[in-house]
């Protein structure tokens, strides 16, 4: 398995892209279709959380099931800066990747003493056990979640309008897929890959296998703890629900979806489930059944997601 880079013609495809998301809102607004822009934001923040977990899965290689932990710290962190006081994200959103970046790291120092199932299985324990401390802290509301009065600031600009708070999350997911990009083509992207591959082979060369390792389990636990920040501010509360473990399976099968271990698999998957959700709730309850079918199908016919499909010509790093 290899994490991929776009090929040439995609970048030129990116930009567009990015395009027309920057006229999206204004587009939206002229239709009288407001609605979307929160929609769109949502899909935004999902596929910078599913990007986080793609880079400790196809770029690392560690399948987590408790990636959903970081993603609800930092929710919760944005909530609790809000209560205190703490209104600007450019305040509060660095702080809630430090903390969910702090549990990742603490988190990993213990799991990646481990292989396999057991991996998995400790990642999932450590992400049940936040879970549970978070209902039962009566302080931070308990099952009810921690709510925020209102939405936050950035850089002086109210996150309480909708265009606002969809431009912030469109400018840091660019910014976080341009960081994961050279992160790929820098020397650590290499190592890190490398130790995927044949970690015998580089410990034997040599190399700290367990600090490479931690440092990408932590970066992307960080990086979850934005995309908290980010929903927390969208939907006025922090949940219990986004520390489930269930919500860890969604992101997983996000990036399946989209393609473990390409740039874009997690943007990519984070759109396809969500418009599935979106559009197929309305007409049919159990749409869980399509999104059933459609898994059945990309194992089948596009095992390495759909991002693989308009990558034909991709180059290995």
């Amino acid at each position: 398995m290899a994490f991929y880079r776009p090929a040439r013609w995609q970048k030129p495809f990116a930009f567009t892209v990015l395009c027309a998301l920057l006229a999206l809102p204004g587009l939206m607004e002229i239709f009288d279709q407001s609605y979307y822009i929160g929609f769109a934001t949502r899909v935004l923040i999902f596929a910078l959380a599913a990007s986080s977990l793609n880079l400790v899965l196809g770029f690392g290689g560690m399948v987590s099931l408790g990636h959903a932990a970081f993603f609800g710290i930092g929710a919760y962190v944005a909530a609790i800066c809000q209560q205190g006081g703490i209104v600007e994200g450019l305040l509060a959103f660095p702080l809630a990747m430090g903390v969910a970046g702090l549990f990742a790291l603490l988190v990993g120092a213990l799991s990646l003493r481990t292989r396999g199932v057991y991996f998995i299985m400790i990642t999932l324990a450590f992400a049940q056990m936040v879970y549970y401390l978070f209902i039962s802290a009566r302080a931070w509301g308990g099952d009810d979640g921690l709510p925020l009065s209102e939405r936050m600031q950035f850089a002086g600009l109210s996150l309480t309008d909708d265009k606002v708070l969809f431009y912030v999350a469109l400018g840091l997911l660019t910014a976080i897929m341009l960081l994961l990009g050279r992160l790929a083509d820098a020397r650590f992207g290499r190592t890190i890959q490398a130790i995927r591959e044949n970690e015998t082979r580089m410990e034997a060369l040599g190399y700290p296998v367990f600090r490479y390792r931690l440092v990408c389990f932590a970066l992307g636990g960080a990086i979850a703890g934005l995309a908290g920040a980010l929903l927390a501010n969208l939907t006025g509360l922090a949940s219990p629900a986004l520390l489930q473990w269930t919500q860890s399976g969604t992101l997983l099968v996000m990036v399946i979806i989209g393609g473990v271990g390409y740039l874009y698999g997690g943007v990519v998957g984070a759109l396809v489930l969500l418009l599935l959700e979106e559009f197929l709730l309305g007409f049919f309850a159990h749409w869980h059944i399509v999104l059933g079918l459609l898994l059945i199908g990309i194992v089948l016919f596009a095992p390495k997601g759909v991002a693989a499909l308009f990558d034909k010509h991709r180059s290995q790093p």
